[in-house]
């Protein structure tokens, strides 16, 4: 049941991230094609007292980004959809870096000041730009089910299933360390996140491409192939149902769920940001759009697709256990732990941007809640990230992807009806 619903509201969301993203792209003047600008803003200069660093809120969104989406479900939307499936996947990171922008520039126009950092998102936005005061509400508390509930222990899961692909360890024993080791940065604060993500994203994504780049240079002569099939695949208009248009929507929808352009999410960990520029700080997000999806999952996507993959086949599938086969066939008996070496730095990382995103989502229905709430919040979290180890995938999946159509559905509405703001900003009014 839950997984028909969430075909169908994916159905909806993904016409509401087309059309946004055309739209926006068209009055933005395709402003994501100003690569000058885009790789500039990684230079914004602090102005305000209050907040983090520009380059330290890339890190920290780029954590919640380049997790379990770039790896595993990028595998898994190969191993549904065909190879197809990576040219929507980049078709998409460009139309939708415009509403990443859009989303940004809300987020820092509408933040509230909170201690020494900032919050904001969509929650603020719709509340404070449009007086959508219940709808924020909505979204809010999506967020906290969504990745409180549910993402957290995608994370959790993939890390579970990758450690399993090399010893048998009791789920419930991984599940107990990931438990203490997040409870100790996430009782820490925004700041402490921030200063893990900051030093940890930069490593594990250098080391990472460095990898598997190094692996496509061996494998060069295939690319061609692969390039071709690509396309072919995308475009099989003669089986229209039963495959082209599967092979889109996954996709999109996995597109999507790596680099959450669109959704709002990335706009909540921007909004922390200690410059006072808008678009600078939309310019800057639009490259961990890119980062994410052009190159991490192309990466990983083409690292997949230079092995023998269609030769594997498992039950209940992650994504994560065809990424380990494909490390397995690269690199022999050592492939499956530096996969988990990999998976453990790029999910545990997720997890701690995912916790931020529920702790400002709360803070919404109170901006100075009571120390209780918080701790309760940690508390469900912590349950969450152990329940998300020994629980099957495929649940898991499914109740993610239901609350994420939700959340592309309310903030895209929200995008357009404060499009007045967005081109003010931009000075294209």
């Amino acid at each position: 049941m839950i997984a028909i619903l969430s075909k169908l509201c994916w159905a909806v969301a993904t016409s509401f991230l087309i059309i946004g993203s055309l739209y926006f792209t068209g009055k933005l003047h395709f402003l994501q094609f100003r690569l000058k600008k885009v790789f500039g803003a990684i230079f914004t200069k602090d102005n305000e007292k209050t907040g983090i660093n520009p380059l330290d809120t890339l890190m920290l969104t780029l954590a919640g980004r380049i997790g379990v989406g770039s790896i595993a479900g990028i595998a898994l939307a190969i191993s549904l959809g065909g190879k197809g499936t990576l040219f929507w996947i980049w078709l998409m990171a460009i139309l939708v870096a415009s509403l990443g922008y859009s989303e940004t520039v809300l987020a820092v126009v509408y933040r509230k000041k909170d201690n020494d950092v900032f919050l904001g998102g969509p929650s603020y936005y719709m509340r404070d730009g449009l007086g959508w005061k219940k709808t924020g509400a909505v979204y809010a508390i999506l967020i906290i089910v969504s990745y409180i509930g549910g993402f957290l222990g995608v994370q959790a899961n993939t890390i579970t299933k990758s450690l399993n692909s090399i010893v048998t360890v009791s789920p419930y024993w991984v599940g107990l360390c990931l438990v203490i080791i997040t409870s100790f940065i996430i009782f820490g604060g925004i700041r402490r996140i921030a200063y893990f993500t900051s030093k940890i994203v930069p490593l594990m994504s250098i080391l990472y491409l460095g990898l598997v780049f190094f692996i496509l240079g061996k494998n060069i002569g295939m690319f061609p192939t692969i390039i071709r099939e690509i396309f072919e695949e995308a475009f099989h208009f003669s089986s229209f149902i039963s495959s082209f248009l599967p092979t889109m929507i996954i996709g999109i929808q996995r597109g999507i769920f790596s680099n959450e352009a669109g959704l709002g999410t990335g706009s909540i960990t921007a909004a922390t940001s200690s410059t006072s520029s808008p678009s600078s700080q939309g310019y800057l997000q639009i490259l961990g759009i890119y980062i994410t999806s052009l190159l991490i999952c192309s990466a990983t996507a083409f690292f997949v697709l230079t092995s023998n993959y269609q030769n594997f086949l498992v039950n209940d599938l992650n994504g994560v256990e065809l990424v380990s086969y494909a490390f397995k066939f690269h690199f022999g008996n050592a492939g499956p732990y530096l996969l988990f070496f990999f998976i453990l730095l790029f999910s545990f990382s997720t997890i701690l941007t995912g916790y931020y995103d529920g702790e400002s989502s709360m803070k919404y229905f109170s901006e100075k809640p009571k120390k209780i709430s918080l701790l309760s919040l940690k508390i469900v979290t912590l349950i969450m990230i152990f329940v998300g180890c020994i629980i099957s995938s495929t649940t898991l999946w499914n109740f993610v992807d239901l609350l994420v159509a939700w959340l592309a559905i309310i903030n895209i509405c929200a995008l357009v009806s404060l499009k007045k703001d967005i081109l003010l900003e931009s000075k294209m009014e």
